[in-house]
């Protein structure tokens, strides 16, 4: 799936870990999240050598027996590569979904001990590609194809553009031995599957450099996605009004543009459960209207539902009993 690595693998991940920090300038104090996985523990190191204050936070999930020894010792690896290191302990209560769960709650903790500073996080270019085919899967626009930013207050992510083998090989070089989680290897998590099964055969039917395309598809997107953002969010002040937006000015805009419009719209008034296909039916209300009525949004009660209908040239919120 890669490239031959060599000894320029440290290189490479100290040159992209310096790269972030001269672009966005983290301030005095630096935070890495650090699981013990070969990901994070490189990118600690190369932390530790690029940064005066680092520290490591360990995230103790707690969802297997002797986790407890697993985030010590990520610390103490910590510790000897020159940061401080703490350890968070966590509940997952797995709602949705342990993946999704887990995530929560390790974000949460995250953003509890950081005290104002960035946390660096050690996703690499193959985490990327998986994101990008997670998000082709379910059919998702621009917003969720755009993936990981490198950047997005507080979390920093200077190895979208290194592979985890090279993780793999600054470990071997600086003698860290980075945890196996078993977790990285079952196959009843997508992730892995993709991973170890969908990636290798798109590799190998079309002859190699997937990772790196679905990579860059990402920053493609990114840059369409802030590009319609901003047209977006023009065309949403010209279109606000006091009742709700005018029907007359987004109709003059392109679909992807004011689709954008009604998504914000709707979900800052609480909306839930929108729906590519439910969205289109909002959408119609403006660009194919023939006097059809009001559409649910979702984030109603029992009794009654929310909609958004369409008043003369203004879309409004509103509420039906439901029947």
């Amino acid at each position: 799936m890669s490239r031959t690595r060599g000894p320029d693998a440290p290189a490479r991940i100290r040159a992209a870990v310096q790269d972030w920090l001269r672009a966005h300038d983290p301030g005095p104090r630096l935070c890495v999240a650090l699981s013990g996985g070969a990901d994070s523990l490189a990118l600690t190191a190369a932390a530790v050598a690029a940064h005066d204050r680092v520290t490591a936070l360990v995230v103790d999930h707690r969802l297997q027996a002797g986790s407890d020894r697993v985030a010590a010792r990520a610390a103490a690896a910590a510790e000897e590569l020159g940061a401080t290191a703490q350890i968070l302990p966590v509940t997952v209560d797995r709602e949705g979904g342990m993946e999704a769960a887990a995530r929560t709650a390790r974000y949460a903790a995250l953003d509890r001990a950081r005290d104002g500073a960035p946390v660096l996080l050690g996703h690499t270019l193959d985490d990327q590609a998986e994101t990008v085919l997670l998000g082709l899967a379910r059919g998702s626009g621009a917003r969720s194809l755009r993936a990981m930013a490198p950047w997005r207050p507080p979390w920093g992510r200077p190895l979208l553009g290194v592979r985890r083998a090279d993780t793999v090989a600054y470990c071997a070089a600086l003698e860290l031995a980075p945890h196996q989680d078993p977790h990285n290897t079952d196959p009843a998590f997508t992730r892995v599957r993709l991973r170890t099964e969908v990636l290798p055969l798109l590799e190998q039917v079309l002859g190699g450099g997937v990772g790196p395309a679905l990579a860059r598809t990402a920053a493609q997107l990114a840059e369409d996605d802030d590009a319609l953002t901003g047209w977006a969010g023009e065309l949403r002040a010209r279109a606000q009004t006091d009742a709700g937006l005018s029907a007359a000015v987004l109709a003059a805009a392109p679909a992807a543009v004011r689709r954008r419009v009604l998504r914000d719209w709707l979900t800052e008034a609480g909306a839930t459960g929108l729906t590519d296909a439910r969205l289109r039916s909002i959408d119609a209300l403006v660009g194919r209207w023939r006097g059809q009525g009001a559409v649910a949004i979702g984030g109603g009660t029992r009794e009654v539902r929310r909609t958004v209908a369409r008043r003369r040239d203004t879309l409004v919120l509103g509420h039906e009993r439901n029947r």
